[in-house]
């Protein structure tokens, strides 16, 4: 479903990505893995079409969409749900949600909003309410929400776990997992590793803007590479495909 190869990322003397190469299947949950600064925050801009690629190519369904704009990856399927939420606060539940279906040219956008208030009875609850009032868990509830309002293909989420309480991160990685087996492709940037792990099929870790390992979630949770670099502390040293 989604290709890159060779992406770089620069800006202006910081190369944030350097020679991505990575692949997601149709129906996989993929994570990126990394320490703060790795580059997975510049990736996911790149590929929602936030920053423009210094080299490389990004191919989504088979089309390149390199030089595509935000909003025409959007009409192709391609949500992202990024770090800090980055909800309109002064705005109400229902108003954010109807921000999602903003690019929707289909009548069935009702029924994908009605969907969202069944899956998230909070939000259901505090439609009219305004979102800053909105607990931290139910502000990425909202995020998501507006997202799925879309109909994505495939959903980005950037960081989706940090600033919750151990409840609301149990009940984010089981909303994600829900979330795959209803169809939806994602791609999780995540910090809380071994979690990631748990519901991703694959993935890789981010250094420095260059991918360093690869493999599958069973191969990468028993990688003493890994382990040290991020369940352990200290850094990943060698380049390897776990």
């Amino acid at each position: 479903m989604l290709e890159i190869r060779d992406l770089d990322v620069r800006y202006a003397r910081t190369h944030a990505v350097k020679s991505a190469n990575l692949d997601i299947k149709e129906g996989e949950i993929v994570t990126v893995l990394g320490a703060n600064g790795a580059g997975k925050t510049s990736l996911l801009r790149a590929l929602q079409g936030a920053v423009k690629p210094a080299g490389g190519k990004i191919r989504f369904a088979g089309e390149d969409i390199t030089h595509m704009s935000p909003a025409d990856r959007v009409r192709r399927g391609m949500m992202l749900v990024p770090e800090g939420r980055q909800i309109f606060v002064s705005m109400t539940v229902h108003e954010n949600l109807l921000m999602g279906a903003y690019l929707r040219q289909d009548g069935d956008w009702v029924r994908d909003l009605k969907e969202v208030y069944e899956r998230f009875p909070n939000l259901a609850n505090r439609r009219d309410m305004k979102a800053s009032t909105l607990s931290g868990g139910e502000q990425q509830m909202l995020a998501i929400g507006r997202a799925l309002v879309s109909r994505p293909r495939l959903v980005m989420l950037d960081e989706p776990s940090l600033g919750l309480s151990p409840l609301f991160v149990n009940n984010l990685f089981e909303l994600i997992t829900q979330l795959n087996r209803d169809g939806i492709t994602i791609l999780l940037v995540e910090q809380n590793t071994g979690m990631a792990l748990e519901v991703a099929a694959r993935g890789y870790v981010l250094e420095l803007g260059s991918v360093v390992l690869s493999g599958t979630s069973t191969d990468l949770s028993q990688n003493s590479a890994l382990a040290e670099a991020y369940l352990g502390g200290g850094h990943a040293k060698t380049s390897q495909t776990a």
